[in-house]
């Protein structure tokens, strides 16, 4: 019975030295906000790809582009990247009528957008790169501490030395844990922005062209 309560989790945790003690609590603090990025990227993601199959339904449904555009400065939701893309450049195009202006206009817009999209992302990296190893020194300096106490033991035994290394593994664990759903999490929205990315330039290109034969007809 005592040998369990005192292998146990939560008193491994308590009864862990103060340097690993403050390793597991920089890698919860880590994992809770890598969490909280995910849940907040993925749903941004969606809504910026569910916003843009809309936009690209009703833009190649053939409608008036003046109605678009007015729809468009109505809808100033952060989701509307396409439509926000779209208005930069019809605006820019309906003011002085040039190719060039327009598509300056729509790329600075995809820059902004962009940057918007990738935030966050370079933090979710160092997490799954840098959590292992800040709970492998936490794990490599809780069993120097533990076979440190066993410097004056005259029968160090397994049985004695055992809570030290388990608490110290423990830094590992929560190290992996917090590294694992922030790689894997990292991919999938880096992958997801690249896609949404490449339809942008997708849309600009054909935007622009539709905007050239609008002026050659002229």
């Amino acid at each position: 019975m005592t040998s369990t309560q005192d292998l146990s989790f939560l008193s491994l945790v308590l009864n862990a030295s103060l340097l690993v003690q403050l390793v597991m609590l920089l890698l919860l603090g880590m994992s809770v906000a890598s969490w909280t990025i995910i849940f907040k990227k993925t749903a941004v993601l969606r809504g910026v790809r569910q916003d843009t199959e809309r936009f690209e339904r009703d833009f190649w449904s053939g409608g008036d582009l003046k109605t678009l555009m007015a729809a468009a400065q109505r809808n100033t939701r952060s989701d509307a990247v396409l439509e926000h893309i779209f208005e930069a450049g019809m605006q820019e195009f309906m003011k002085v009528r040039e190719i060039d202006a327009a598509r300056r206009a729509m790329k600075a817009t995809y820059q902004r957008e962009m940057d918007a999209l990738e935030a966050n992302l370079p933090f979710l990296a160092s997490v799954g790169s840098v959590s292992p190893y800040i709970g492998l020194f936490g794990t490599v300096w809780g069993i120097m501490h533990s076979f440190r106490g066993l410097a004056n033991v005259q029968n160090a035994t397994l049985s004695a030395v055992a809570p030290g290394i388990a608490e110290a593994l423990i830094a590992t664990a929560i190290g992996l844990f917090a590294a694992i759903p922030a790689v894997v999490a990292y991919n999938r929205a880096a992958t997801d922005v690249d896609r949404l990315s490449i339809r942008f330039e997708t849309f600009i290109e054909e935007f622009t062209n539709i905007l050239q034969r609008q002026t050659s007809g002229r």
